[in-house]
């Protein structure tokens, strides 16, 4: 909860100040505000998860985890919907003062959260209980973990790296994708058609995400489990990128994002984040922060340099369809990773229910 506030407190303070630089906007603005954003969906998607994997148990994540993100999908299809029919009548002063009451409002139920939802501490593995309460008796430094001491639990754990392998094999993916997507768009369409190409993308990609996440997400997660409900987002990644690399046409490479955001967003969430759950308490926290925060960001630049690093090595549209080779790639090693965690998991679960 006291994360939600300060990183709420921090945004709102942001959105204020490029309200102001942003109405002559530099370069450096201009992508100071892109890195914000997405600095902002990192840090608060990851500050929400932290909270909601301690006050639920594996089962519990099963059945909620599929309603708790479909609030999130819903307010990305509002979000999408509102941009698209508001774009040319709000200035962006007001575009920004509509992020900071958002700010408010989202502190005000990190508030309501912190008070009224109980803390859960579900039957975990015992012999790793025991261990912590161990540590916490005979170190009373313990809360005072750092970044290094997460990533020590991460190399030290097979199953955290497995978790690590599925976020970093994703984010490279998903760079590459995005930028497929962009460049497809920015060589077929010129002017004002870019713009209403992304919104319109934007907006179906979050219907596709509100549908999936409402009529598939709890139905895959309880019937068959995590491990099928991680293979949907590389499986669609995999299809699209094999299409726009046969296929490289203005609306193939459009639907890539949907391809990648419109499942990364609603069923792969929820199963990604359901992973942490029969993990120890500062698994949870530490080695769950290391991931989301460095090696998240770190396959992302991987993911920039490979992109970037190919298509000014030779500068025509016709190198981007042959980044989808890298994404085939990537996208087998993650099936590998996939199948090692989902078993874990199962293990992980079972022997904490035993």
């Amino acid at each position: 909860m006291h994360n939600s506030l300060a990183f709420g407190g921090f945004f709102i303070g942001a959105f204020a100040l490029f309200s102001f630089l942003l109405t002559q906007p530099s370069g450096v603005a201009v992508w100071g505000f892109y890195h914000l954003g997405d600095l902002y969906s990192t840090l608060m998607v990851a500050t929400f998860f932290v909270f909601l994997n301690d006050s639920v148990s594996a089962e519990q994540s099963k059945r909620l985890y599929g309603i708790i993100v479909f609030g999130g999908v819903l307010g990305g299809v509002f979000g999408t919907t509102f941009v698209r029919v508001w774009i040319d009548q709000l200035s962006l002063f007001q575009w920004m003062m509509i992020c900071a009451i958002t700010g408010l409002v989202l502190i005000g139920s990190a508030l309501f959260a912190g008070k009224n939802i109980p803390k859960s501490e579900p039957k975990r593995l015992s012999l790793m209980k025991e261990e912590e309460e161990e540590e916490e008796e005979s170190s009373p430094k313990k809360a005072t973990i750092s970044g290094l001491e997460g990533a020590k639990l991460v190399f030290s754990s097979p199953y955290l790296l497995s978790i690590v392998a599925i976020v970093g094999l994703y984010e490279i993916v998903s760079t590459i994708v995005d930028f497929q997507f962009t460049s497809t768009i920015l060589h077929y369409l010129e002017g004002e058609a870019i713009g209403r190409q992304f919104s319109t993308m934007y907006m179906i990609t979050n219907y596709v995400s509100m549908f999936v996440q409402f009529f598939a997400t709890s139905l895959v997660m309880r019937r068959f489990g995590i491990g099928t409900a991680l293979i949907v987002l590389p499986l669609m990644l995999l299809l699209g990128s094999g299409i726009f690399l046969v296929f490289p046409v203005l609306w193939v490479g459009s639907f890539l994002v949907t391809a990648d955001n419109g499942f990364a967003y609603s069923i792969n969430q929820s199963a990604k984040e359901a992973l942490y759950v029969p993990t120890s308490r500062d698994e949870r926290y530490h080695a769950k922060a290391f991931i989301d925060m460095f090696i998240q960001r770190f396959a992302k630049a991987l993911g920039v340099f490979l992109s970037l690093g190919i298509t000014l090595w030779a500068s025509t549209f016709s190198t981007v369809p042959m980044l989808s080779i890298i994404s085939i790639i990537v996208v087998i090693l993650w099936f590998v990773a996939i199948r090692y965690a989902s078993k874990e998991y199962i293990r992980r679960t079972n022997k904490s229910n035993s």
